[in-house]
């Protein structure tokens, strides 16, 4: 069984305004795993982020990493932290190599051209460790970020939106990128609005809201968890309206009256599909067609936020 990386107890953070930006969260994250923060911009997610790198100071609550509390023993659980923030905050005159060279020394690390390399190797930024950091594309200052972030050999990455405005095929390299340094050992907590980001490789997925943490799950378990499917049955003729005998089973006529979608269960051990089209036919409507259609990250991501908000 994994142990717990960092240990994140009654947390709460309210600001000089008012704002109650984290509301008692718990959270345990998991040594070598990949957790993706997902929640709408405003939810608390870099607030929660800036609280474990020791930017922002918490309300109440506790924080350890790696069983060191990060407020008494800052310097040590700093080190142990790599931060990529959303904004691309680069010396822009300054070459790639030292740029990243100099993070490193900000950590009271003695130098190590091989491992600033190795990292550069790594993050494919090796043929352009001599160019200053303005001749790069925003995809490459993207990368540059994340080798400063390791540049002093930390055990856990936070990224904070680390593919926001960038465009799908980028994206898609960060996230060969992520899972290439969570094979390594590197411990991964990444924010983001974008679900198909959390689903491609999140291990565990952490849902947050107006400063709450509304669930916490494993990414299989959460969509197989609240995993409906639907069956879209296309008519062969319009039908005005559900007949009364079907009522007991969860349907939906569309607008265009040709097709009834049915809503079930996937966890059911009877799914009722079988008695459902028995009936559809006792009752002289024919089919046409059958589609099914499985949850998403996305659709739950929404019914998770909206039932939280209706609260």
């Amino acid at each position: 069984m994994s142990q717990d990386l960092i240990s994140i107890n009654k947390l709460s953070k309210t600001y000089s305004n008012g704002l109650n930006a984290l509301k008692n969260i718990n959270l345990n994250i998991k040594k070598g795993e990949i957790l993706a923060m997902l929640g709408p911009n405003g939810a608390g997610k870099t607030t929660l982020i800036s609280i474990i790198c020791g930017i922002v100071t918490p309300s109440s609550g506790k924080v350890d990493v790696d069983g060191f509390d990060i407020i008494k023993d800052y310097r040590k659980t700093r080190s142990k932290i790599g931060l990529v923030p959303q904004e691309l905050t680069l010396e822009s005159f300054e070459t790639v190599f030292n740029n990243v060279s100099y993070t490193r020394g900000l950590y009271s690390k003695p130098p190590n051209p091989k491992y600033i390399e190795k990292i550069l190797k790594e993050l494919s930024l090796w043929d352009k460790k001599d160019n200053r950091l303005r001749q790069l594309s925003g995809g490459m200052k993207r990368r540059v970020l994340i080798a400063k972030a390791l540049s002093h050999q930390p055990s856990i990455l936070f990224l904070d939106e680390p593919t926001a405005g960038v465009d799908v095929e980028l994206r898609k390299d960060m996230w060969k990128i992520v899972e290439k340094l969570r094979d390594s050992g590197v411990t991964i907590i990444l924010t983001t609005h974008y679900i198909e980001e959390a689903e491609a490789i999140a291990d565990r997925v952490a849902v947050i809201n107006n400063g709450e943490i509304i669930l916490v799950d494993q990414k299989k378990e959460l969509l197989s968890k609240m995993g409906r499917k639907k069956l879209r049955i296309d008519l062969h003729e319009k039908t005005n309206s559900i007949p009364e005998s079907l009522k007991k089973y969860d349907l939906e006529l569309s607008n265009n009256k040709l097709s009834i979608t049915y809503s079930y269960d996937t966890q059911q051990q009877r799914t009722g599909i079988t008695n459902l089209l028995q009936d559809l036919k006792d009752q002289g409507l024919k089919l046409k067609d059958l589609k099914t259609e499985e949850s998403t990250l996305e659709k739950i991501f929404v019914t998770l936020v909206r039932e939280n908000n209706d609260n």
